[in-house]
């Protein structure tokens, strides 16, 4: 597991590069993002992270982290048990969610997840199409709630990170206001 940047603290590795953000505006929670590739797990340039860190942060979320791992269950499970206990609000995974043997986010995730929240996940394969991405239909990402947290795994692409992230910040927002008690 590679750690990109972040202000997180459980199971760091020893050669982790942690860096300390400031913040201004209200949080809209705690993220964490976990990006399932092997070239970035092993060292490689991670071009997806960054982008789901910018956006998150546009929708007012503190990103703690961006961590990567290889596309192998254990590891994904591990780096996503990890954001639970630390208590993020918001778990995204970017990579791994397609038909190829080590697209394995969904099988790592549904032993994660205490419910699953479908409707989120046809919502991003829903607005993926909508949007003229034919592989959006082809995803098997999921989404839903390990213990206090939302999970979401999302296709491995800047387009569909963009469609994505567009589609899922006020569905986020709900769940994490439900789950924080603030909206009854």
């Amino acid at each position: 597991m590679q750690l990109v940047t972040g202000d997180w603290e459980p199971t760091l590795p020893t050669d982790a590069t942690v860096s300390t953000m400031e913040i201004d505006a209200p949080v809209a929670g705690r993220a964490l993002v976990v990006v399932v590739d092997d070239r970035t797990a092993h060292g490689g340039e991670d071009s997806l992270g960054p982008l789901v860190t910018e956006l998150l942060t546009e929708a007012g979320f503190l990103v703690d982290a961006s961590v990567s791992v290889e596309a192998d269950e254990v590891a994904i499970r591990n780096a996503l048990n990890t954001a639970v206990i630390g208590g993020v609000d918001l778990v995204i995974s970017v990579g791994g969610t397609g038909m190829s043997p080590r697209d394995v986010t969904p099988e790592a995730t549904s032993q994660v997840l205490d419910r699953e929240l479908p409707g989120i996940s046809e919502a991003l394969r829903s607005s993926g199409r909508v949007a003229g991405s034919l592989d959006a239909g082809l995803s098997r990402g999921l989404a839903g709630i390990s213990g206090s947290t939302l999970v979401v795994n999302l296709p491995g692409t800047r387009a569909a990170i963009r469609d994505g992230m567009a589609t899922l910040g006020p569905l986020a927002s709900r769940v994490i206001g439900e789950l924080s008690g603030l909206m009854e």
